[in-house]
């Protein structure tokens, strides 16, 4: 199977009060993927093009949040899972094998939800349910990190070295307040910057690993900063996110030197001089 969508995906949550015990240290509930209640899904959509002898090619289609931000979780969860089995994407996440996909397994299971397309579709060697299958779900903390072989890294950490704006609009720690005092826009911006900083840092893994050259990571990029520009008037906090990038200090361009010159057209190609 190719796929032909890519996502770039993560999730907020917040705990389960009717299943995290009163007394339960707070720094061990991360270790219980079903006591966390989500309140976000969050993903980058992009398509992919296969291009014979120069590899992928991705163009971002939006930056959104699922449902809306009055939507319960299980609501959130039928809605995904739904989405998920008509388009059967690549998953691009940040430590999901650990957290996130286990998550929004589990709390499916918990409400009845069919998780059907995640367990279905591929074969005995390949698909999402495969550790290693990174053309189905592809873990890039994990990937970054050949598996544990290496030291695992925070995506702030790759983020800012590679020149790219980190957290935007909070920090996770501060999800539960932001749910508390019944701001889920805010969460789900928060989650939508994640999101942004994903895609970008995938398009250099896949340049770093020949999935794509650099004329296709140049693109990624520039569509992605097209996207954000376009969406700017509407959702303030994804122009915030490319002006931030674009106005970034670390000596890491945005886009990579071509052989020829070319692509144009997103204000990023500045990155490139000096």
């Amino acid at each position: 199977m190719r796929h032909e969508t890519l996502w770039c995906l993560d999730i907020e949550t917040v705990p389960d009060g009717d299943l995290v015990p009163a007394d339960w240290p707070s720094d061990q509930f991360i270790a219980k993927a079903i006591w966390h209640r989500v309140v976000a899904i969050s993903v980058v959509e992009a398509s992919v093009e296969h291009v014979p002898g120069r590899g992928e090619r991705y163009e971002v289609r939006c930056c959104r949040s699922g449902g809306e931000a009055g939507w319960d979780e299980r609501r959130l969860l039928q809605a995904f899972w739904k989405r998920f089995a008509e388009l059967r994407p690549r998953i691009v996440s940040w430590n999901g094998r650990r957290f996130d996909l286990p998550t929004l397994r589990l709390r499916a299971m918990m409400y009845g939800i069919s998780a059907e397309a995640w367990y279905a579709t591929g074969d005995r060697w390949h698909g999402y349910t495969h550790r290693y299958s990174s053309e189905w779900h592809c873990d890039l903390m994990e990937e970054l990190a050949d598996h544990g072989a290496a030291t695992r890294l925070g995506m702030q950490d790759v983020a800012v070295a590679m020149g790219l704006p980190g957290k935007v609009g909070g920090h996770g720690s501060e999800v539960a307040e932001m749910v508390a005092r019944g701001d889920l826009e805010a969460v789900r911006a928060y989650c939508e910057g994640d999101v942004l900083n994903l895609f970008a840092l995938y398009a250099r893994w896949a340049l770093l690993t020949g999935l794509t050259d650099g004329a296709g990571h140049n693109a990624a990029m520039d569509s992605l900063a097209s996207c954000l520009a376009a969406s700017r008037a509407e959702r303030p906090h994804l122009g915030a996110f490319l002006d931030r990038w674009q106005s970034s200090p670390r000596p890491a361009p945005a886009l990579v030197p071509l052989p020829k010159p070319g692509l144009a057209g997103s204000g990023l190609e500045r990155s490139t001089q000096g």
